[in-house]
């Protein structure tokens, strides 16, 4: 199958500096963050404001992509499981997909609400996120 390549659009800035610091989920105690959006990038924000819902789609940098399965949660006492099922950073093409609210934008850079990112982590795009009774 043919390559691809995928461009940056910003960078997360966090708390976050390793995967060891990085809650497996966002609810487990993840940080607040920013969102940096690079300047070329910038006017993809027209519009979007403090309070929208947004879905932050990443570049795990730091995953091992040769990983096919895990014990999910990383807890040898799970089955090891196909990554697919999986909320595993460590997979074939590490893409990262988190909801968060956005707090307060100042011109390129959001602040949002808790994402378990680690700091430098790419971001590759942003969506609205999808209201329950969308399909």
């Amino acid at each position: 199958m043919k390559r691809f390549s995928i461009t940056p659009i910003g960078i997360i800035r966090s708390e976050i500096k390793s995967r060891k610091d990085a809650p497996l989920f966002y609810t487990e105690g993840a940080p607040n963050a920013f969102l940096e959006i690079l300047p070329a990038y910038a006017e993809g924000l027209h519009r979007m404001q403090a309070g929208d819902d947004i879905i932050v789609i990443t570049w795990l940098h730091r995953a091992h992509r040769e990983v096919l399965k895990v014990h999910p949660r990383g807890d040898v006492a799970n089955p090891l499981t196909g990554v697919f099922l999986t909320r595993s950073p460590d997979r074939p093409n590490p893409v990262g997909l988190h909801r968060v609210k956005v707090l307060e934008i100042k011109r390129n850079r959001l602040h949002i609400g808790a994402i378990e990112a680690i700091d430098g982590t790419p971001v590759i795009d942003i969506k609205p996120a999808v209201k329950s009774n969308d399909h």
